[in-house]
Parts: C-alpha cells; sequence; structure tokens
C-alpha cells in the first residue's frame, strides 16, 4: 500500500495569495501527498530590529565594526565617525545608521539612523538601501512610502543583495504594487537563492515545479529544495523529502526521505508528522513501528492535518498500543494545546 496520498503544490505569496490552487487532479498512486501551499518566509522586514552581519568590511583591519561586534557600541560609534569624517566611507555610515536604529549604545532615534541610511545609500551601499527600504515599509523615521520602498530594493537588488532580491520577488509574484509577472519573480528569486537564501531557494524551486514564468524542470526544482532543505528550511525539507520518496528530479530514495520527514516533524510540521506516521505505519524507507506511526499521527492530527486512512491504521490496533501511543503524544499534544489557548 502507498502510504502517499496526492495534490499539487502551489507557491503563496506571503504578502497576499499570489498563485491560485492547482486543478485537483490527482498523481499517480505512486505518489506523495505535497505539502498544502507552503508559503515563503515572510519579508526580511521582521530583520531590521535586530541587525543582520554588519556591512562587508575592508580588508584591513577595521576597528569600528570590530568593536560593533563585539558589542562595544560606544567604540564603535567613535570608529565609524572618524571614518566618515575622514573620507566619507558609506560602510560605517551604515554602522552609526545601525547604531541608531536599534539603540546600541546611543538612544535609539530612527529619524536619525534614515537620515545615515540614506546618506550611506546615496553612496551605494547596498546593505543602507535594504534597510532603508524595510523603513519605509514599516514607517520608520518617517512615513511609509511604498513607491520609495520598491526603489530601495530594486536598487539593492541589482547589487546582489539576496534579502533585497527576495523580498522584491515576492511583489512581482504579489501583483498588486505592480503587474503580476511570474518571470521576473523568478529572475529575482535566482538573484537571492545564488546569494544563498533558502527562501528565495525554495521559491525558486517552487516555480521550476510547477513551470510559473520559467520552464517546468523537476530536477531544478529539486536541487534548489535540496539547497533549502540542508539550511534547514522546514518546507524544502518537506518538498525534498517528497521528491525523495516519488523518485521526481533524483534518484527514488525513501530511506533519505524519512530522514527529511522526521527532520521536519521534530520541528512540528503537521505535513511532515503526517509523512512520517504514514511511513512507520507501511514500513516505507524505515522500519514498520505502528505505535511511532500511531504516536505521529496523533500529534499531526492535533496539529491540524488529518488521515482517516491512519485513524483506521489505529483503530485495528491493540488497545495497549494505542495507549502507549497518547502516552508517547501527551508532551506533544500539551505543547499544541497551550499554543491554541
Amino acid at each position: 500500500m502507498n502510504p502517499m496520498g496526492a495534490r499539487t503544490l502551489v507557491l503563496a505569496g506571503v504578502l497576499a495569495t499570489a498563485m491560485a490552487a492547482a486543478a485537483g487532479a490527482q498523481s499517480p498512486p505512486s505518489a506523495a501527498k505535497p505539502a498544502a501551499a507552503p508559503k515563503p518566509a515572510a519579508p526580511a522586514t521582521a530583520q531590521i530590529k535586530k541587525p543582520a552581519t554588519p556591512p562587508s568590511t575592508p580588508s584591513d583591519p577595521d576597528l569600528a565594526f570590530g568593536a560593533f561586534q563585539r558589542g562595544y557600541y560606544l567604540t564603535a560609534l567613535a570608529e565609524a565617525t572618524k571614518r566618515v569624517n575622514a573620507n566619507g566611507d558609506p560602510k560605517a555610515m551604515t554602522l552609526l545608521a545601525e547604531l541608531y536604529a536599534n539603540g546600541y549604545g546611543v538612544a535609539n532615534d530612527d529619524k536619525k539612523a534614515a537620515e545615515w541610511y540614506r546618506l550611506a545609500a546615496d553612496h551605494g551601499d547596498r546593505e543602507a538601501m535594504f534597510a532603508l527600504a524595510m523603513f519605509r515599509l514599516g514607517g520608520r523615521g518617517g512615513p511609509r512610502d511604498r513607491d520609495d520602498m520598491v526603489r530601495l530594493l530594486d536598487a539593492a537588488a541589482k547589487l546582489g543583495h539576496p534579502a533585497a532580491a527576495y523580498d522584491l520577488g515576492l511583489l512581482y509574484l504579489q501583483g498588486q504594487q505592480f503587474a503580476q509577472d511570474f518571470k521576473k519573480a523568478g529572475e529575482l528569486f535566482r538573484i537571492a537563492a545564488t546569494g544563498g537564501s533558502p527562501e528565495a531557494q525554495f521559491a525558486l524551486a517552487t516555480l521550476y515545479k510547477e513551470g510559473r514564468g520559467i520552464q517546468k524542470d523537476e530536477a531544478e526544482a529539486t536541487r534548489l529544495f535540496a539547497a533549502a532543505a540542508l539550511a534547514d528550511f522546514t518546507d524544502a525539507q518537506i518538498e525534498y523529502g517528497i521528491a525523495l520518496f516519488n523518485g521526481n528530479g533524483v534518484a527514488k530514495n525513501e530511506a533519505a526521505a524519512a530522514i527529511e520527514f522526521r527532520r521536519a516533524a521534530l520541528k512540528g510540521s503537521p505535513i511532515a508528522q503526517n509523512r512520517l506516521a504514514r511511513m512507520l505505519a507501511f514500513g516505507r524507507g524505515l522500519p514498520a513501528d505502528p505505535l511511532q506511526a500511531a504516536m505521529w499521527h496523533l500529534i499531526a492530527k492535533a496539529g491540524g492535518d488529518g488521515d482517516p486512512m491512519l485513524d483506521d491504521f489505529i483503530a485495528k490496533q491493540k488497545p495497549e498500543l494505542r495507549t502507549a501511543a497518547e502516552k508517547a503524544a501527551k508532551p506533544w499534544l500539551d505543547l499544541i494545546a497551550q499554543s491554541h489557548s
């Protein structure tokens, strides 16, 4: 018996639903059930309160960034100010903006941070362009301005900034700020994916899988899912596991699929928990284990991924096994109940 059902996967935009659900045609019996419309990660808006790694530094020793990284913020402020005064260094300007934006060593001052970001952006610093775009989106240091946000994201993306390229790609996928354009979204996701963004790797993989704006290519989709899965991106682990289970774009390997599903299941994904339960129930990719199968099914079901086939499987087990499964699942079930309260 095949432990996986089937339905079609589409990419859902973060800012709004960007792709309609594909036709509900069933895949062949051997196909695994894909994740239900996984979403790309949220745009990098949430990242600005805790600054990312400071902008790249020159090859010479950099006292300002060294102090920043060690938490000596007043020293960083003094050294960055020296560099700005000495040679108008845009990266030192960006560092000053980070200090004011986050209240590191100085009082938080969004207006002053925005001024430094703007000055650094005008001098070509892509980190400042991205940070200022997030300020414009959130209305920090000035009014909300989506047009200026887009302009800044575009400028940073052209300089290879992964998060800027990814967020701009989401806007093209959404089709509200400007006309929906899957091809353009794919081009931007490619820039971000090449820069190491697992979110972009996942998004680009989904476009390849669906053939949206890009020629359909299962092998390339699977390669990108694998890259994002290696970076511990949960939805990618699920999709890569499905590809391994079915042999889509990669050699079929049910044991490797089980590893991916378990990794995602342990992080709380009901989808992965369901897939793992099915594999344990029917001995696909790993030894059959009715107790573990029942436990993971109860956890997945509590998380919102029910499965009538596994309900029937568990109902046929001995009462003592069902009791043991409920006991094993209880810590998870308690956490799920708390999260819903």
